[in-house]
């Protein structure tokens, strides 16, 4: 068969596994201590004096590769709000859930659904927050959303989203990987499996977080390439010192001692992999020549005083902050430079009404979206102010939503939505999508009433925007094929443009 990459996939018989395997370990245990510098350094010397290339690397995991047909956009930014956003207080507004305020629900309505709080026959609660009509397009949002109201246009805003988990981590992988179990490769490594990536000084999936520590956690399990290559995983990029662990040279290490070292590595490198043909030997060392690159493109990259004081001022970002804001600029800046997949985490929107302010929608959620409205909005204004929203796709959302029930009997000063899988809100802006607002709940926002849109169907419509048949996208691990989707999925043709 053919894999997604568009290679022969082989089979080999377990003890020569073994012994790959075996050989594969001692080689990089033992040669590995100046792959990143000497290799890269190599590469980027000729690049820089114009002296006579070396050979082309042995491996390129990440050269760029055709899709199975023209796409309509070339890269995704994904802003993920980690810990599930309430559609009720942002995008799903529910006239009459909230004449319905403090009524129990109907029983028939919630029978032999599972929650992760809530015992009981609970009551029902309206938003607190009011919400208008926006742009050509009449886009309902609400008022905690008045930036992005002024984009309103641009967007496309699916309210009867649904998944098939409502505790947290399993349903951020599901969102991310297509499945709940931990090792399955996020929908950025199958988009650089399929397309590869544009940039060559920078990884082709990158990952910001940002936000409060408390909540829900994110972590590397939520952006692996899983049983793919090792290239297509995500890099995280943090916010504070070397924005990528171990970028800088280690004391001792000197320009001359890279230099001196270039070639043996070379050598040592071609009979290993003569002699080996692992091709996860090359992609080890092809990210080791990315790393090195990344010493020179990552500061610069990063370097938001590059900006003009305008632009900081559009995002409400500020040089040296750990924040949302600087990470959408940041993420303008990577698919500028050719970056495939942007992903950035903000947690902190798990809103259960515990307290008074830490997870009360009242208080916590128009704090979060003081933090996200604005750069959200302004990261929509800027790409296409540059020309680049019509080949990139914004997506927001989280990894379900919340329940029209409250938690706890609500207060003047507290109010807690439990986990809701069955029904949510997201939205998308460019990369050929459709804008306006696509599907609808039933008037207590409870179940999907028209036009569900499964996280399948969001892949699969995603994996199309930009050129791959989602059936096609496969890589065949231990016997089986695998691909995003799984066995399901479908194109929302209502959300192309």
């Amino acid at each position: 068969m053919i894999d997604g990459g568009g290679h022969s996939a082989s089979h080999r018989c377990p003890r020569e596994a073994a012994a790959e395997v075996t050989a594969r370990r001692h080689f990089l245990s033992s040669t590995t201590g100046g792959f990143v510098g000497a290799l890269g350094l190599a590469s980027l010397l000729n690049r820089n004096s114009g002296a006579a290339r070396q050979p082309a690397p042995l491996h390129r995991p990440l050269a760029v590769r055709m899709p199975h047909f023209a796409p309509r956009a070339k890269r995704v930014i994904c802003l993920f709000m980690l810990g599930g956003p309430s559609q009720f207080e942002l995008l799903d507004h529910k006239p009459r859930l909230n004449a319905l305020h403090g009524t129990p629900v109907p029983a028939d309505l919630v029978r032999g659904d599972q929650f992760a709080f809530i015992k009981g026959t609970p009551n029902l609660a309206g938003s607190s927050f009011r919400f208008a009509r926006h742009g050509q397009s009449g886009a309902e949002l609400s008022e905690l959303l008045p930036h992005l109201a002024t984009v309103a246009d641009d967007l496309a805003i699916v309210r009867s989203m649904h998944t098939e988990e409502f505790n947290h981590d399993p349903a951020v992988m599901f969102f991310n990987a297509g499945s709940a179990f931990t090792g399955r490769p996020a929908l950025g490594s199958w988009l650089t499996y399929g397309l590869g990536s544009e940039s060559e000084e920078l990884p082709g999936f990158v990952v910001l977080a940002s936000g409060e520590p408390e909540g829900p956690p994110v972590g590397f399990h939520h952006w692996t390439s899983g049983f793919l290559p090792t290239a297509h995983q995500g890099v995280r990029f943090r916010g504070h010192g070397d924005p990528v662990l171990f970028l800088s040279n280690p004391p001792g290490v000197t320009h001359r001692t890279r230099r001196q070292t270039i070639a043996a590595l070379r050598d040592l490198n071609t009979i290993q992999q003569e002699n080996i043909g692992d091709p996860e030997i090359g992609a080890r060392i092809a990210a080791f020549e990315l790393a090195f690159r990344m010493q020179t493109s990552v500061p610069e990259l990063t370097d938001l005083g590059r900006e003009s004081a305008t632009t900081l001022r559009q995002y409400g970002a500020a040089v040296g902050d750990s924040s949302f804001a600087n990470n959408c600029l940041l993420a303008r800046r990577l698919v500028e430079r050719g970056v495939r997949f942007v992903q950035l985490y903000h947690r902190h929107w798990d809103h259960h009404g515990f307290n008074d302010k830490d997870q009360n929608v009242l208080h916590a959620l128009p704090q979060r979206c003081r933090e996200v409205d604005q750069p959200a909005a302004a990261l929509i204004k800027d790409l296409k102010q540059r020309g680049l929203l019509d080949e990139t796709l914004v997506i927001w959302g989280g990894e379900f939503g919340r329940t029209p029930m409250v938690q706890q009997a609500p207060t003047p000063t507290r109010l807690g939505r439990d986990h809701h899988p069955g029904a949510f809100s997201i939205w998308l802006a460019g990369g050929g999508i459709q804008p306006g607002t696509l599907g609808r709940t039933d008037e207590l926002g409870y179940q999907i009433a028209e036009d569900g849109v499964h996280i399948h169907d969001l892949h699969a419509t995603l994996l199309h925007l930009l050129g791959l048949d989602h059936t096609a996208l496969v890589h065949r691990h231990q016997g089986r094929d695998f691909r995003l989707t799984d066995v399901a999925g479908h194109v929302v043709e209502k959300l192309l443009g």
